[in-house]
């Protein structure tokens, strides 16, 4: 829905508006580890977040995962291992790394099948980023080497994370919605550079060339469907949330990725919002819709 950058399963960031504190990795024959990208404040401050989030989770839910208990020493191999794959594999950098791997975990502990619904949406967006590539980068909008910092993996996943952290019972559907919306961002956003069509502004429906922030295109459109579908239907087969409420994270997520476009359109492209801010504001969009449906399904059905 938006331009790639700002649609990323770990998000955003302008490299440009960063401090160079960090130099190529030493390489080792013909294999060499990924090259970090620029630290900068924003990386630093969504280290901050992550580290806040684990601190209210263990606050409130140290009774239920004890420390050093099996369930929460699978959560932290399991998580470290996944952050070591995902370094590796270039899809984070080293900060990217640690704050993905701080919302991994406060997801395993809760509940391992929220983790396999994270796992949905990084297979997802590689998937999306995949797709169409050396077009991308001829239109120079695919993804930069060096992997995603961690600005971007709060931005997109923070808020997610926050729900699993704080939400009373109704945590599943909330978070689910968060990462519906990002999957179905990140999806739009590549499917629609892939396949770019005809772009229209959200704002005034007037043609614009694919990649621009707040353009919506057909491919791109049945794409964050598809997106948001994939995590609740994930969730859905796993019991983790019941099948009555799949309509209600692929809706929240959709309606996450029609705010990020209009985010986009409207502040981004007069530089009042940047990419991170768009993304965290539009996954908080999305849980708040999911709130909104649920409270309302529910009212629905007390007057039967």
């Amino acid at each position: 829905m938006c331009h790639p950058v700002c649609g990323r399963p770990f998000l955003l960031y302008d490299a440009h508006r960063g401090f160079d504190v960090a130099s190529s990795v030493l390489t080792t024959g013909r294999n060499a580890l990924p090259k970090s990208r620029s630290f900068s404040v924003s990386d630093l401050l969504a280290l901050v977040f992550a580290a806040v989030i684990l601190i209210v989770f263990a606050w409130l839910h140290h009774a239920e995962f004890p420390l050093g208990g099996h369930r929460f020493l699978t959560a932290l191999a399991i998580t470290a291992g996944f952050a070591v794959l995902a370094w590796f594999a270039g899809g984070v950098n080293f900060t990217g790394a640690l704050a993905g791997s701080a919302v991994a975990f406060i997801m395993a502990v809760r509940d391992l099948r929220m983790f396999l619904a994270l796992l949905i949406v990084f297979a997802v967006t590689l998937l999306a980023t995949r797709v169409g590539y050396a077009r991308k980068q001829q239109l120079r909008t695919a993804e930069p080497a060096g992997g995603r910092t961690a600005a971007q993996a709060m931005a997109n996943l923070g808020i997610a994370a926050l729900v699993v952290a704080i939400a009373g019972k109704a945590w599943p559907m909330l978070a689910l919605a968060a990462l519906a919306e990002a999957a179905g961002d990140t999806s739009s956003s590549e499917i629609g550079m892939a396949f770019p069509g005809k772009t229209l502004m959200i704002t005034n429906f007037k043609p614009v060339p694919a990649g621009t922030d707040g353009g919506m295109s057909l491919f791109g459109t049945i794409a964050a469907l598809l997106g948001a579908a994939s995590v609740a239907i994930a969730a859905v087969a796993t019991d983790l949330v019941p099948a009555s409420q799949i309509a209600t994270i692929i809706l929240a997520g959709f309606f996450g990725t029609i705010i990020d476009s209009l985010l986009g359109a409207i502040f981004e492209r007069r530089g009042l919002l940047d990419n991170d801010l768009v993304n965290l504001l539009s996954t908080a969009a999305a849980v708040g819709m999911a709130w909104g449906l649920g409270s309302s399904f529910e009212f629905i059905l007390l007057l039967k």
